[in-house]
């Protein structure tokens, strides 16, 4: 397993949506390995594919308590989401030094391919639920700034590049 480097915030493949993932391989759970060391040593709750440069639709993610719960999903798509809503402080390694509180709905149920290659539906809630609805996000082209009214993102993006240029 290789901790790999995060692509830069300007990099156009956090703004483009990923590959969908035909069928998981051996080469699909490499991924998903490196993933989760990456992740570890963030230390985060979850990690897209893309955030490392790689345009699959991969996430992994792990609010456990204690490490070793990863869930690895491929293809994952919210198929209902509560209407309660839950804040949470959230933020990228992709864009360090910053963060942002965002509102997000507090339960999902997601459809993935797990590491079987088998589809599963699954509900996760509370930080999972924020978490991975993050990785959805980023899986679409999208990150959590994309949440915020133009003026508070082109603040946020200021203020990382100020906190890189040190």
């Amino acid at each position: 397993m290789t901790v790999r480097p995060y692509v830069p915030f300007e990099d156009r493949r956090l703004h483009t949506p990923a590959e969908p993932v035909t069928a998981v391989t051996e080469t699909v759970r490499m991924i998903w390995d490196d993933m989760i060391e990456t992740m570890d040593a963030m230390p985060g709750v979850g990690l897209a594919a893309p955030q490392i440069g790689i345009m699959l639709r991969l996430a992994v993610v792990d609010a456990s308590d204690k490490r070793g719960q990863a869930v690895r999903m491929a293809n994952p798509e919210i198929l209902h989401a509560s209407g309660q809503m839950r804040s949470h402080d959230e933020a990228s390694p992709n864009l360090p030094g910053v963060s942002a509180l965002i509102e997000r709905p507090r339960a999902v149920t997601v459809r993935f391919l797990n590491d079987r290659g088998e589809t599963e539906e699954r509900d996760f809630v509370g930080l999972w639920a924020t978490s991975v609805q993050h990785q959805i996000d980023h899986l679409n082209g999208r990150t959590y700034l994309d949440h915020l009214s133009p003026l508070r993102r082109k603040m946020l993006i200021a203020k990382a590049k100020k906190l890189m240029r040190r």
